[in-house]
C-alpha cells in the first residue's frame, strides 16, 4: 500500500482510503457528496492562464512557491498572495521559521499538510497547526506575530509541507479588531465528489450545501482537494466569485478546456458557476496516490490597493501611517518573555 503525504492510502483491494486526524474514511462514498452540476443549465469556467510559481525564500530561510507570481491583482481580488511552504525534507536542526513581524490590513491563513508551525501573537493568540489544522490570523487594525517550528521538529527534522494565503480586507474592515482562529483537521467539513474519487476538504465557505469552519470578513471559499489518479472533480461555483486551482501536487487538467496543470502552477478561471478539475491517470511515484490542489475564489473587493511589506491598506498615506503606528508600538507588543526571535 502507498501513503500520501496527506494521509491517502490505496489499498491492495483498490479501495481509495483516506485518513486524516481524528477521522478514517474507508470509503469516501460515505461521505455527503456534491451532485455534480448538470452542463445543461451550468456554464463551466474556462482557463484564463497558467502560471508557474517560482521558489524563494521566506523568513529565516525555509523555502516557498510564489503561487500568485506574475497574475494581476485584478485577476486574485480578494486574496492578496500565496506561499507554498516547502515541500521539504528537513535533516534535524535545519526547521526554520519567521520572526516576530507587524500586519495590518488583511487576514492570514495558514494550512499544514505536513510537519507542525507554532504561532504567537500579540493579542495572545496563536499555537501548534500541523497535519491538516489551519490558523486563521485577522491581523486587522494591527498585531505582532511570530511562527516557528517546534523545538521537538527542530531536533528530529522531517517533512514540512504547506501553505499559507493573503485575504485582503475591505476599507470598513481595516481596523477591525484582530482576531485569531484555531481550525483544527477534524473541524473541517470532509465531502466526496459524486463518483466518491476525490476527497473535498472545506476549510471555508460554502458548497454543495455544506459550509466549512473558517468565519471570514471577506465571503471567500477555500478547499484542498485530493483527487484519485484519473479522476474528475466538477463543482458548483457562484457566478460572483473569481475561482482559482493551484496544483499542490501531481499533475491533470483544469476546466473545460482541460488545460495542463503541475504541482507549483496556478490557473486562473474566467466566469460561469461551475469548475472542473480532472487528475493525470499516471501519477509518478511520488504521487501515486493522488493530486493534491487548492481551489479557493471569494468575492471581488474592487477597491485600491496600497501594499507594501505586511501592510495591505487603500493608500499610500495609511500606509505611512501603519508604519509610523508601528514604529510607536501602536501594532502591539511582544508579549512579557518572549523576546525577538533569531533563528532555531
Amino acid at each position: 500500500m502507498h501513503r500520501h503525504g496527506f494521509g491517502a492510502i490505496i489499498l491492495p483491494s483498490g479501495t481509495l482510503e483516506v485518513t486524516v486526524p481524528a477521522s478514517t474514511v474507508a470509503d469516501l462514498l460515505t461521505l455527503p457528496r456534491i451532485a455534480t452540476p448538470d452542463p445543461t443549465t451550468t456554464r463551466s469556467r474556462t482557463v484564463r492562464s497558467v502560471t508557474t510559481a517560482p521558489r524563494g525564500i521566506e523568513g529565516e530561510g525555509f523555502p516557498v512557491r510564489r503561487a500568485f507570481a506574475g497574475v494581476s491583482v485584478a485577476e486574485l481580488d480578494p486574496f492578496l498572495h500565496m506561499d507554498q511552504m516547502g515541500e521539504v525534507e528537513y535533516a534535524p536542526g535545519e526547521p526554520k521559521g519567521t520572526p516576530w513581524h507587524p500586519h495590518r490590513g488583511f487576514e492570514t491563513v495558514t494550512y499544514m499538510i505536513d510537519g507542525q508551525m507554532q504561532h504567537s501573537d500579540s493579542n495572545g493568540g496563536g499555537g501548534l497547526i500541523g497535519g491538516g489544522d489551519t490558523q486563521w490570523m485577522t491581523a486587522g487594525s494591527g498585531i505582532l506575530h511570530i511562527e516557528t517550528p517546534p523545538e521537538s521538529l527542530v531536533a528530529s527534522g522531517g517533512l514540512f509541507h504547506g501553505f499559507q494565503l493573503w485575504v485582503n480586507l475591505p476599507a470598513h474592515n481595516k481596523f477591525a479588531a484582530p482576531r485569531y482562529q484555531d481550525i483544527a483537521s477534524s473541524h473541517v467539513a470532509l465531502l466526496s465528489s459524486a463518483d466518491g474519487g476525490a476527497l473535498i476538504r472545506l476549510i471555508a465557505g460554502e458548497i454543495g450545501g455544506h459550509r466549512g469552519p473558517g468565519s471570514t470578513h471577506t465571503p471567500i471559499t477555500l478547499i484542498h482537494a485530493t483527487l484519485h489518479p484519473g479522476a474528475t472533480l466538477t463543482l458548483p461555483w457562484r457566478p460572483d466569485y473569481n475561482a482559482l486551482v493551484y496544483a499542490l501536487g501531481g499533475h491533470g487538467t483544469v476546466g473545460t478546456d482541460h488545460r495542463p496543470l503541475r504541482d507549483g502552477q496556478l490557473a486562473v478561471l474566467g466566469d460561469g458557476d461551475s469548475l472542473s478539475v480532472a487528475a493525470g491517470g499516471h501519477q509518478d511515484a511520488r504521487h501515486a496516490d493522488g493530486v493534491d490542489v487548492l481551489i479557493l475564489g471569494g468575492q471581488p473587493i474592487r477597491e485600491p490597493v496600497a501594499m507594501y511589506g505586511p501592510f495591505v491598506m487603500n493608500t499610500r498615506e495609511e500606509l505611512v501611517q501603519a508604519f509610523e503606528d508601528y514604529q510607536a508600538g501602536r501594532l502591539g507588543v511582544i508579549p512579557a518573555g518572549r523576546l525577538p526571535h533569531v533563528g532555531s
